[in-house]
């Protein structure tokens, strides 16, 4: 139950961190891939969290 509560918490870090960054920095040509909407760099954000909360 631990380790489920600690790859929930690193995925939603993560995603609030994708998100900052998409507010943040964001990509002022709009040909970034990932970060030229919220949806995915949320995700990719919660995806990197994840992996780090599981290693």
């Amino acid at each position: 139950m631990q380790s489920i509560l600690k790859l929930l918490i690193g995925a939603v870090l993560g995603a609030a961190g994708g998100f900052l960054y998409y507010k943040i920095v964001g990509c002022p040509t709009g040909t970034c891939p990932i970060t030229k909407n919220p949806i995915s760099s949320t995700i990719y954000g919660a995806v990197l969290g994840l992996m780090v909360a599981a290693s």
